[in-house]
């Protein structure tokens, strides 16, 4: 699809021109082939390195594709069951009656334990231990299964401890040998990143100094779990520790991943047709919007008519990223950059315009 590559490279660079982006990655494979493989921008404003397709970002919440993924595959391989209660594997977590959750609650955010207990901070995150530990003694805000409400930072956690505990390795290792060395793709996909390939990554910039907001007393998250910065993002100590909240990644490496699950390379086509069905739909407790959940991933295309994209699935990050797949049209779609926005607005015009190209066989 040539057009669609001069399309979408015509975007990037439109954006990087008038300054409303500075580096950004997009990558789209149709029925397992690259059609797009597009940058544009510099990947650090101090040095003007600019981005390659070979710039890794980190990507906030847009890595939860990759951390739902390893759940999956911890199923597949007979580890867990989506039914199986979490304190089969991790029995200090059945506090406060959360002994009742599951599996499938954890990838619907319907644990109920959405915020990190308030005595853990961002600087606590590469302590996997203080952290599950905390998470475990929480009290949830409702029955599990019950509710749902975005876990911004306890899902990768969640996700992380079970998998720990079921094949005693950590996420990043489970990441390598499941996905990223039978793909070819080591080195462009990382929870924790080695200080050796830190000079790689691209530099996060905020898009605006930020207004400094009055303390919400009804919110549910805190400031940083809800606003993510470049501070975050670029810190050594976050890029290098195992959080599997978030994500560091080429729009490449992502898109390939999403690609391997669409034709079944790491998923067999009755999973992904069970992981893909909707499994919970409510009011998110957390943001109060309608929610339609699949089995780790919110269901349909950002901006989009949820039911005319209900074969969709994916998960935006903090500031502006996207990745997402769509089992109707066989497309995997990432979108990478470095200014983090309050908005969606790059992502959506991006994706609308793969959307469009694709259907017109472009």
């Amino acid at each position: 699809m040539p057009s669609l590559q001069r399309e979408v490279q015509g975007v990037l660079d439109e954006l990087v021109g008038t300054g409303a982006e500075t580096g950004l990655q997009v990558a789209v494979h149709h029925h397992g082939v690259l059609v797009v493989d597009a940058v544009a921008g510099v990947a650090d404003g101090r040095t003007g390195r600019r981005v390659s397709p070979e710039t890794p970002f980190f990507s906030f919440s847009a890595g939860k594709a990759v951390t739902s993924l390893i759940a999956h595959l911890l199923v597949r391989n007979g580890a867990v069951a989506y039914d199986t209660p979490v304190v089969d594997l991790w029995p200090e977590f059945g506090t406060h009656g959360k002994e009742s959750a599951t599996l499938r609650h954890v990838l619907t955010h319907s644990v109920g334990v959405p915020a990190m207990p308030r005595d853990i901070g961002p600087a606590d995150l590469p302590d996997r231990a203080r952290v599950c530990t905390a998470i475990a003694a929480a009290e949830p805000r409702w029955r599990p299964g019950t509710e749902t409400g975005y876990h911004s930072f306890t899902y990768g956690f969640l996700v992380g401890e079970i998998a720990r505990r079921a094949t005693g390795k950590p996420m990043r290792q489970l990441l390598r040998e499941w996905i990223t060395e039978p793909l070819g793709i080591e080195g462009d996909l990382y929870f924790g990143v080695p200080r050796t390939d830190l000079a790689r990554l691209a530099r996060l910039e905020d898009a605006a100094p930020r207004p400094v907001a009055p303390p919400d007393g009804d919110a549910i998250l805190a400031p940083w779990e809800m606003q993510p910065t470049a501070a975050l993002g670029n810190s050594p100590e976050i890029l290098r520790a195992d959080i599997p909240s978030v994500g560091t990644f080429t729009a490449r490496a992502v898109a390939s991943m999403n690609a391997a699950v669409l034709d079944g390379r790491l998923i067999d086509a009755h999973q992904l047709e069970e992981l893909t069905a909707v499994a919970f739909e409510g009011t998110d407790q957390v943001f109060g919007n309608p929610a339609r959940l699949a089995l780790g991933y919110p269901l349909g295309r950002l901006g989009s008519d949820p039911d005319e994209s209900a074969t969709t699935f994916g998960w935006v990050g903090g500031g502006g990223s996207y990745v997402y797949a769509d089992l109707a049209t066989g497309t995997s779609f990432a979108m990478t950059k470095t200014r983090l926005t309050p908005h969606f607005d790059t992502a959506q015009r991006l994706a609308d315009l793969t959307t469009a190209a694709i259907a017109r066989g472009a």
